[in-house]
């Protein structure tokens, strides 16, 4: 078998993580959930996941069993979701237990997250900094998206009032900074803001590379997430709604019309994803445009982007989310609704 059939077959083989292996399971529990014995026994494991620094690793079972292992080896960062949930998770505890290991917990994790924020409003991806494209300032995933989210609710919700007040103005200045990176990082196209890269140069502000196949470029997914929290602003400024429209009319200029996404077995008989012609099929967009011509690509391990899926090998074509109904709702529901609120 040839190389990149056989470590195809192999991360295919491999067991997959549960999406909700951390405490982002219990989060819709109801308050008295978190003062029983299950929760107790439940935030023990979580604990024991924390790291020195104060943060969470990511795609780990940190629900199952504690861990034992060498504490150095931990990795705390904002990728894949970690970090934000469990903070959330030991404020419920605290609320419901008032035992003083869920507040230590809790104010560690938040002087961490609080520690990781650029002075230019902007967080990387892994905090302390690891060099390279983990220092740029990160909306691959959702992942500066969500620490924002988790800030304006330590700000502002009833479910953190145990804070102090400084404690509490230090993450609306937190939040405050974070959009204003935001609005800073919007990539100006003949003048006119349009939408943001999965990641930006930490110094700059210009569109960035990541991975070798996540080239510097237009990003049609995490953009998605960016003018949704933009559109949750309740007093926007002029420079927030001209951000807003520009990507708006962004999204709409880059619709692919008539292609679906298909999944068929290959020689192997494993699925694999091909793109079809279909003139009734739903607007998609691609995880990347080119910055210059506007074009959607796809790109392998290689760094080399290509205009079409079917030109990229069967483990990242299979691997990776390269199009979607990302921007459907967004266009469909929430721009709309955010019109009428006349914001």
């Amino acid at each position: 078998m040839r190389p990149a059939l056989l470590l195809f077959a192999l991360l295919v083989a491999q067991p997959l993580l549960h999406a909700d292996d951390s405490a982002r399971r219990y989060l819709g529990k109801n308050d008295a959930w978190f003062a029983s014995t299950e929760a107790k026994q439940v935030a023990a494991i979580i604990l024991s996941f924390q790291c020195d620094a104060g943060g969470w690793p990511k795609n780990t079972d940190t629900i199952s069993k504690s861990y034992s292992g060498d504490r150095a080896k931990l990795q705390p960062t904002f990728d894949n979701k970690a970090t934000v949930d469990e903070l959330r998770f030991m404020a419920r505890m605290l609320n419901a237990t008032q035992e003083a290991t869920y507040r230590q917990s809790f104010d560690r994790g938040l002087a961490y997250v609080l520690a990781a924020q650029y002075a230019n409003g902007g967080w990387p991806q892994f905090f302390p900094l690891r060099k390279g494209y983990f220092d740029h300032i990160t909306f691959n995933d959702g992942a500066m998206i969500r620490i924002l989210h988790l800030v304006r609710e330590v700000a502002t919700e009833k479910t953190y009032a145990f804070l102090d007040a400084k404690t509490r103005a230090a993450c609306q200045q937190a939040f405050d900074l974070g959009i204003a990176c935001i609005l800073r990082c919007q990539i100006i196209v003949d003048g006119k803001p349009t939408v943001w890269c999965a990641q930006h140069d930490e110094q700059t502000f210009a569109p960035a590379k990541a991975r070798t196949y996540e080239l510097p470029s237009f990003s049609g997914s995490e953009s998605v997430g960016i003018v949704r929290l933009l559109m949750s602003l309740e007093k926007p400024t002029p420079e927030i709604r001209a951000s807003i429209e520009g990507a708006i009319a962004w999204f709409e200029a880059h619709k692919i019309v008539g292609q679906r996404l298909e999944t068929k077995k290959n020689l192997l008989g494993t699925p694999d994803l091909v793109m079809v012609p279909d003139a009734k099929a739903p607007a998609l967009w691609a995880r990347f445009y080119d910055l210059k011509t506007g074009a959607p690509f796809v790109c392998d391990r290689d760094g080399i982007p290509k205009a079409k899926l079917a030109d990229i090998g069967s483990e990242r074509r299979n691997g990776y989310s390269w199009f979607g109904e990302y921007a459907r709702d967004l266009l469909a529901k929430d721009y709309p609704s955010w019109k009428k609120a006349g914001r």
